[in-house]
């Protein structure tokens, strides 16, 4: 396509757009109010996303050592936690931080079991941390007939329930943004379709003065595009303030380590990245199918 003839597509492509004023506002506000749901649909299930993983990401195995296991056999134990293929990371932690941490965790009640530095009943452990999360159950089952190890805890019965729940909302989570982009899709599309049938006639006369298919097409392609872009604007403000207001607002709040909310940046310019393609998307594609019955391609 020569750049003079992409120019006039651009040019036609607004005029109708101003032309058709009132079919313009019923498209772009169909665009608008959709994408407006799919956007705050994203923002929640993303960030439930993101709490999710920091839970699963902060269960982790605890192995404790036999009182009666020497230096060598803790050096030994140790070599084989970290030979395991599943294992990330493995810590060491000695009963006197094990204490430290006990006391540090209860607070004020914590103060009670300052009694026991001198006299510590608590054991010598190593804390692992596997690659991924699922991998807990199995790496606490195998580890747990090591020699030299007393007992390993990792959350038994309420880890595999925490998974249960972690995959079926995400799964959950994945269906319902389909079948709202489907939705999505279905109502813009169809509103696009109305504004270019309205316009029958004109494709009917560009076609009987001998206009090809790809010319007659390219203004309505255009024309889509614009509008999805421009129906996509008015979501991405709504969005990015209220999600800046309601970050700034909970996050000082909300005392749970791992619940914490994904960033303002980058997250907002991703959504706005998303709706944007998705509204451009949506309206090149309402316009073809619309434009496809006329042309009878």
């Amino acid at each position: 396509m020569k750049i003079r003839t992409f120019n006039r597509h651009l040019r036609e492509s607004g005029k109708n757009l101003s032309r058709n004023g009132w079919m313009t506002f019923a498209s772009v506000s169909a665009v608008t109010v959709t994408l407006l749901l799919v956007g705050v649909f994203f923002v929640i299930m993303m960030n439930l996303n993101h709490i999710a993983s920091n839970v699963e990401k902060d269960v982790e195995v605890k192995v404790y050592l036999d009182p009666a296991a020497s230096e060598d056999d803790r050096e030994l134990l140790e070599q084989q936690l970290t030979q395991l293929k599943e294992v990330e990371k493995v810590s060491y932690s000695p009963k006197e931080e094990e204490l430290t941490q006990l006391i540090k965790d209860l607070g004020d009640d914590g103060d009670a079991f300052k009694l026991f530095e001198q006299d510590n009943p608590l054991r010598n452990a190593f804390i692992l941390k596997t690659k991924v999360p699922e991998d807990v159950i199995p790496v606490a089952k195998s580890v747990k007939e090591y020699h030299y190890v007393q007992d390993v805890v990792y959350g038994e019965g309420y880890v595999e329930k925490l998974f249960n729940v972690v995959e079926t909302a995400r799964n959950i989570g994945i269906v319902l943004i389909i079948g709202l982009l489907f939705t999505a899709m279905f109502l813009i599309s169809n509103t696009i379709k109305i504004t270019i049938m309205a316009r029958k006639r004109e494709i009917e006369i560009m076609r009987l003065v001998g206009a090809t298919n790809s010319f007659i097409r390219w203004p309505f392609f255009l024309e889509g595009l614009w509008l999805g872009v421009l129906g996509s604007i008015i979501p991405i403000a709504l969005i990015a303030a209220s999600y800046s207001y309601l970050y700034n607002y909970l996050t000082p709040l909300i005392s749970i380590k791992f619940v914490d909310f994904l960033p303002v940046s980058p997250f907002v310019y991703q959504i706005s990245a998303i709706l944007i393609i998705l509204g451009g998307l949506i309206g090149v594609w309402g316009s073809l199918m619309s434009v496809r019955k006329f042309l009878k391609i």
